[in-house]
């Protein structure tokens, strides 16, 4: 049977007029901010009092977006007598996210928590020499990392935390044990003190009995 004229034409009509009575989704970006889902991977933030410079995320970036440079420096000892010890001072932590896939996996392997995910994003530039970030400014962005979720009512603590508890009660166990300590030895030197008065008192009245 032979198409009908004109059916390729009603067919896409009807789809025109499908799509003209749906509600319209156009985000009017950037009058009107997205919402972006909790985990969003928009730009990373550096927290430099964590860094180690254990080198992790560097080695372990496949894009070799990371560049960091450090110097070494010579603690003195905490105590008297004991031993020097040598550290790795930051000079340079750098990431160039003109390179960066945002992979995560930097943030992954830091064992000390010093890189983090924010969900910013507007950061494009003219230059691309401007896309390498540097730790300043990669220290700003952890003004914009949200706070963590919390965690699930059934949820197990997380051993750092409950170390801690445990050790502040440890403390705090022994320091009212201290202080009933300190209580009773003064309850008990002050009734000490008291009792020789008792027995004047009792020695002066034996005497005005005598003298009567």
């Amino acid at each position: 049977m032979p198409p009908i004229p004109g059916s390729g034409l009603a067919k896409g009509l009807a789809v025109t007029l499908r799509t003209m009575t749906k509600r319209t989704v156009t985000a009017q970006y950037p009058d009107v901010q997205p919402e972006l889902p909790p985990r969003s991977r928009g730009v990373i933030g550096l927290f430099e009092e964590n860094c180690t410079v254990c080198m992790l995320c560097a080695r372990e970036c496949p894009d070799w977006c990371i560049y960091i440079d450090s110097h070494k420096e010579t603690v003195p000892p905490a105590a008297p007598g004991g031993r020097e010890r040598s550290r790795n001072v930051l000079d340079r932590f750098a990431i160039d996210f003109a390179l960066c896939m945002y992979c995560g996996i930097c943030i992954e392997v830091c064992p000390f928590d010093a890189l983090f995910w924010s969900p910013e994003f507007e950061y494009a530039e003219t230059d691309i020499h401007e896309l390498t970030h540097e730790r300043d400014k990669l220290r700003e962005w952890m003004w914009t990392v949200p706070e963590p979720p919390a965690l699930d009512p059934g949820a197990e603590e997380p051993k750092e935390i409950a170390a801690a508890r445990k050790t502040a009660d440890k403390l705090q166990a022994q320091k009212e044990r201290v202080a009933q300590e300190e209580r009773e030895a003064r309850e008990a030197r002050e009734a000490q003190g008291a009792q020789p008065g008792k027995e004047a008192q009792s020695g002066q009245a034996a005497e005005q009995e005598g003298q009567e």
